[in-house]
């Protein structure tokens, strides 16, 4: 019965840190604009919040599995068997890691969309944080070869990932880590 209510305050706070992400963003763009020495004037757009609907969809999947089924019924997943407080614990990881990717999309967005609309811009990299997953470090190794708008920033819940901005003139290598 609270899940509704619940939803509408992940909802806000999604709001209003993913607008802190998205502006956060637009300022380390300009940051990346002024060490690149670009000239000329351009002001970063900000991502708007996911649609209402991602974000009831993605939190109704991290909690899907707190309600106990029969466990003789073939749908019962592994975690649906487990106590309630093992389902709730899951439930919370979940919905943390998709707080925190919804909230970072916007941040991820905001830098993707400047570096399609910026002139001065010739694309984007992705860096891998430490610890990152085989895909993300795949894509991280591959450098600065993105910029089309059909090429949009995959993340996954949990994912730390972000987008570098590389503009004209400048050469975006891999740090030795990331090459290795």
């Amino acid at each position: 019965a609270t899940v509704p209510d619940w939803i509408a305050a992940v909802r806000a706070l999604v709001g209003e840190y993913g607008s802190g992400s998205a502006s956060l963003a637009a300022d380390y763009y300009e940051a990346q604009r002024v060490t690149a020495q670009v000239t000329g004037r351009f002001t970063v757009p900000l991502l708007d919040p996911p649609p209402d609907a991602q974000v009831e969809n993605s939190l109704r999947w991290a909690t899907k599995d707190l309600w106990p089924r029969d466990p003789e019924d073939p749908k019962t997943t592994d975690a649906q068997k487990l106590p309630l407080d093992g389902r709730l614990d899951a439930a919370e990881t979940k919905a943390e890691a998709v707080a925190q990717k919804l909230v970072t999309d916007q941040g991820r967005g905001t830098v993707q969309n400047a570096v399609q609309q910026d002139r001065a811009a010739v694309g984007w990299a992705r860096t891998a944080s430490l610890g990152a997953c085989a895909f993300c470090k795949l894509l991280a190794a591959r450098g600065a070869i993105y910029k089309s708008d059909t090429v949009r920033f995959r993340a996954h819940d949990g994912c730390h990932c972000m987008a570098v901005p590389v503009f004209k003139g400048q050469r975006f290598e891999l740090s030795p880590h990331a090459a290795e």
